[in-house]
């Protein structure tokens, strides 16, 4: 596609405005990679200047374009095509606003814009050293791709040769729940924030600078990309739970698995940079990590825009799907032969970890999390090998395979995730090592003993329970240790955030375990027909009755609303119908809250007479705890960004607490 021809100032003034400013974004973005590469290889000072210009120039522009689209979208200017198909004026103003990222031109435009701003702000933060000009050429190659395939083949300003009175309407199931204004701007932050320690890797692979400086310049971007990205993939939990009516927060969708990948090979890459950090091994195995988990964020959007996979999340197939390939394909081979190129930079300065030590620890768990991620990567992808294979579109991969490995794998980190911060750095005493674990495993297993007595059976809830103690007793154990050597607990917070900022993380994924835990194997679920002010019906324990049914006319639909008495207690339950999506209902069940579990009501059929509704009772134990969980561990990494005071600590004896 040629992009002059999408500008016609006759035709769309905002479309050709925003079309100018992705090919002035695309101009900069080129003549950055030109300056960064040059700078670099003539160790010009005023050439990366140049450069690191230059992605001001680039940001500018792609705010610019992005406030044009938004502009559009406000003032349903449907002589923009990306408008006229993907938004209307019945629409809540925060509906338009979420279609940019609801639909696939509009969502690459808010990557590309990201980048630009992650771009910017690394260019104000970037030490004047030999990895700068790298480090801005590397943030350019992704700044070129994206802004590229915005400005051409994904430009969301088309002009529309016939004018419709009104759009078509974005997708229903995204504006059934405001929770789709979050999600995605939260995947995608952090994705894009995976290209900063990208670039940085590269950039040392580039110098053969491959000391610990690369990796504790960017341990700050990594944990912000890592926070946003759980932060990101609970909230789609909770996106789904609450509006597609399955009570229900995670089903192994392939667009959910994508990104899961790169969460799990983040995770790996931020407990063993550690060990590069401390001890200086496991150089190449960082490399590999951070190349991965990045590439891996372009094989999410690919999934999730090509059209290959079926999914209630992906976008509908288009031209971007094979450049995202190609793209996709670029990072890994240049990673590989980058790698390749400085091997022998990339051996470690010491022997392999001992087995019994914190980095012996370290290395089991970044193997489970590799694993872990080459399975979902599998279960995945095998439907559409089988396709190409078989041209046929007729298998899955359910649920049953993914728990297979998901349970055992993640039984096996919360293990390893108590025992590391025991551990000392280089081997372990095996008699010092057995007195402190002592406490942790009686720990377990009287917790395990007491909820068995109190009726749990499940071997699973059971030994995420005993985990979940034996983690708790073992974090409490070290935390006061270290604040009787510093003197009060806020000494010891205060020396350092980072370590107790990392142990609080550690307490959310033991809520988030213990939620998906109990809320995966004791959910219960049932279904019945109320007639209208009958008599109260008993399910699940529960007294149900009808006592109102009603249909609420909206600009942009209907809705059917339910109230259902339960125990006394009303519950409000919707089937939302809009204009654009014909008679298809979208449910909105309505869900109380609770500390110990939800009761979550969802109507699934309704009499257009309004006599009757057929409503579906579920009751989750403890799922709240998934959404609070989340919020600790982000709380724990925001925590670990805070800078140290200077506090004496006394050495401390036998098995030290975690350190830095």
């Amino acid at each position: 596609m040629n992009p002059l021809n999408l500008i016609s100032f006759s035709s769309s003034p905002l479309g050709a405005l925003g079309q100018l400013s992705l090919l002035g974004a695309l101009a900069f973005s080129v003549a950055g990679l030109l300056l960064s590469v040059l700078g670099g290889l003539r160790g010009d000072a005023r050439v990366t200047e140049a450069a690191r210009r230059a992605t001001w120039a680039v940001f500018a522009l792609l705010t610019l374009a992005l406030l044009v689209l938004m502009t559009a979208l406000l003032r349903d200017d449907f002589t923009v095509r990306f408008v006229a198909e993907h938004s209307m004026r019945a629409s809540p103003t925060w509906v338009k606003v979420t279609a940019l990222w609801g639909a696939l031109e509009g969502s690459i435009l808010l990557w590309a814009w990201l980048l630009g701003g992650f771009t910017f702000i690394l260019s104000l933060t970037l030490r004047r050293d030999a990895l700068r000009p790298w480090a801005l050429g590397a943030m350019f190659v992704s700044l070129l791709f994206f802004v590229g395939v915005v400005a051409t083949v994904a430009s969301p300003f088309t002009p529309v040769a016939t004018v419709p009175l009104d759009g078509r309407g974005p997708n229903p199931a995204l504006q059934n729940h405001w929770m789709m204004a979050v999600h995605p701007v939260l995947l995608y932050l952090g994705f894009v924030g995976l290209s900063v320690p990208f670039a940085y890797a590269v950039a040392a692979l580039v110098t053969g600078r491959l000391s610990d400086h690369w990796v504790v310049v960017t341990r700050r971007w990594t944990l912000i990309a890592w926070a946003f990205l759980t932060a990101a993939i609970v909230a789609g939990g909770w996106w789904s739970y609450e509006t597609l009516g399955w009570g229900g927060y995670w089903a192994w969708d392939p667009v959910e698995n994508a990104s899961l990948i790169p969460w799990l090979l983040t995770t790996a890459f931020l407990h063993s940079i550690q060990i590069q950090e401390r001890r200086g091994l496991m150089r190449s195995w960082n490399v590999w990590l951070i190349v991965l988990a990045y590439s891996s964020t372009v094989l999410g959007t690919f999934l999730n825009r090509s059209g290959i996979v079926q999914s209630v999340h992906a976008f509908a197939g288009g031209p971007v799907g094979p450049v995202f390939l190609g793209f996709l394909a670029f990072l890994l081979l240049a990673g590989t032969l980058l790698a390749a190129w400085r091997a022998p930079a990339l051996r470690d300065d010491a022997d392999p970890p001992a087995p019994l030590s914190r980095e012996g620890a370290f290395l089991a768990g970044n193997w489970l999390f590799v694993v872990f991620s080459v399975m979902v990567l599998v279960g995945t992808l095998f439907p559409t090998f089988v396709e190409a294979v078989q041209g046929r579109r007729d298998s899955s991969v359910g649920p049953a395979f993914y728990n297979a490995f998901a349970i055992p794998l993640g039984l096996g980190l919360l293990a390893l995730m108590g025992v590391g911060p025991l551990l000392p750095w280089r081997r372990a005493d095996g008699q010092g090592l057995w007195r402190a674990l002592v406490p942790l495993l009686l720990s377990g297993a009287v917790t395990a003993a007491v909820a068995f007595g109190l009726g749990v059976r499940h071997a699973g809830v059971l030994v995420t329970l005993a985990l979940s103690a034996y983690n708790v007793v073992g974090l409490t154990l070290l935390t006061a240790r270290a604040a009787r050597q510093a003197g009060s607990l806020g000494a010891a917070l205060g020396a350092q955030p980072r370590r107790y900022g990392a142990y609080l993380a550690h307490v959310g994924l033991i809520v988030l375990a213990l939620g998906l835990a109990f809320s995966g194997t004791y959910r219960r679920d049932a279904q019945v027909t109320l007639n209208l002010n009958a008599a109260p019906v008993q399910l699940l324990n529960e007294r149900l009755q009808l006592t109102d049914l009603r249909t609420v006319r909206r600009s942009d639909g209907a809705a059917d609303v339910a109230t259902v008495q339960i125990d006394g207690q009303p519950f409000q339950a919707r089937l939302n119908t809009y204009t654009q999506g014909g008679d298809t209902a979208f449910p909105s069940p309505a869900v109380r809250y609770g500390p110990l579990g939800d009761t979550y009501v969802v109507m699934t059929s309704v009499d257009p007479q309004g006599r009757w509704a057929s409503v579906r009772l579920i009751e989750s134990p403890l799922v709240s705890w998934i959404w609070w969980g989340t919020l600790i561990v982000c709380v724990g990494a925001a925590f670990t960004l805070v800078s140290p005071r200077r506090v004496a600590v006394r050495a401390p004896s036998g098995l030290a607490p975690a350190t830095d």
